[in-house]
Formats: structure tokens, sequence, C-alpha cells
């Protein structure tokens, strides 16, 4: 079973930048995929980015394209998540994930294992 731990919210200005961090620990760091996701107060959490481990093809929900981008560490167990050009709609707890399940692109659904979360807020 791993273990997952976020880091790095904040509170930052609209346009500005954070740079989350998740840390997974356990006997072995093994997983088909990673995931970040985040969620509002009485919303539903939703996908924000994901990492398919062996080719570290990434994929991003579309209202995050091209402002975060995902990135681990070489050993697998430091997970990034860069967010730049944030807006107020983004202020979330976002929190990080992991499946062993994985066809092809992955799908949100079979992601689990969540971490605590880290508060991410920006103001206008």
């Amino acid at each position: 079973q791993l273990t997952l731990a976020e880091s790095g919210g904040g509170l930052v200005q609209a346009g500005g930048s954070l740079r989350l961090v998740c840390g997974v620990s356990g006997y072995t760091v093994d997983y088909r995929a990673v995931a970040w996701f985040r969620q509002i107060p009485e919303r539903e959490r939703e996908g924000v980015a994901s990492m398919v481990d062996t080719d570290e093809s990434t994929y991003y929900a579309p209202f995050v394209r091209g402002r975060f981008t995902m990135s681990r560490d070489l050993d697998k167990s430091t997970i990034y998540l860069q967010m730049n050009n944030l807006q107020p709609e983004d202020t979330a707890t976002y929190y990080c994930a992991t499946t062993h399940l994985l066809a092809g692109v992955p799908n949100w659904a079979d992601f689990g294992n969540f971490g605590r979360g880290t508060q991410v807020t920006v103001s206008a």
C-alpha cells in the first residue's frame, strides 16, 4: 500500500504560480499511473492531470491545459504539478493519487489511494 503526501499549496494572487509536490512512499513504489485531482467544497473531485508510469505520457483536463505541467523525479517517488497563471477558479484542495489499473489513457475513475491534500487559494 502506497502512502501519498501533498505539499506546496498556499495563497497566491491571480496570475501567480505554485508548484505542488506529492511524495509517494511504500515498501515498493509501484503504480501504473499517477494523477492530480482537485476538489472544491460541495463539489465532486475532478481530475487535473495524469501521467503513465511506463512512458511518462501526460494528460491534462481542458481547463488547465497550457497552464499546468506535471512531472516527476527519476525514482518515481516525487510527483510535481507546476501551476502557472493561476486564477481564482483554481482555488481548491489538490490531491495526488495512484492506480494499478490502466488500459490506454488513464481513467479518472480508476484512481484511488488519495493523500490528505494541500490547499491552493488564488485571490483576484
